[in-house]
């Protein structure tokens, strides 16, 4: 069960993250689908997610995430990870910055009947926003 649950996320990250497809979360994330760190607006489940990863393409084109390291016990999978991109579109109400984007991100998913169902996560959101020049450091 952990190795194809750590598959799981590991297609999330490809099919979705890379590969810029936010229609593949039908196929990896449950009709019901809770996340526990959800947008602070619009909608939530899966048409919620399609709405973030669409986002993220758009202000971030390049995005891509590497897989650091996964750990899978019974119905969990943590992955840590490291996301960067080039922000070059609107983002949170910024406007496109052309800086380079390097963070680190943890999250952790419960799989139920080989789909997605629950989501906790944690990104470097401080980090980012120093990057992009709008925080100082």
């Amino acid at each position: 069960m952990s190795e194809a649950n750590k598959a799981l996320f590991r297609r999330f990250v490809d099919e979705v993250m890379n590969s810029h497809n936010p229609h593949q979360v039908d196929q990896l994330i449950g009709e019901i689908w809770t996340d526990h760190n959800p947008p602070l607006e619009g909608p939530q489940g899966r048409e919620g997610m399609k709405q973030m990863m669409a986002a993220f393409f758009s202000a971030f084109p390049d995005l891509n995430v590497t897989i650091d390291q996964l750990i899978a016990e019974g119905d969990i999978v943590a992955g840590r990870m490291t996301t960067t991109g080039t922000h070059q579109g609107e983002f949170m109400g910024i406007n496109a910055t052309g800086e380079r984007i390097t963070i680190s991100e943890t999250h952790m998913i419960r799989i139920e009947n080989g789909m997605a169902v629950e989501h906790w996560g944690n990104s470097d959101d401080l980090g980012m926003m120093q990057q992009l020049g709008v925080i100082p450091t």
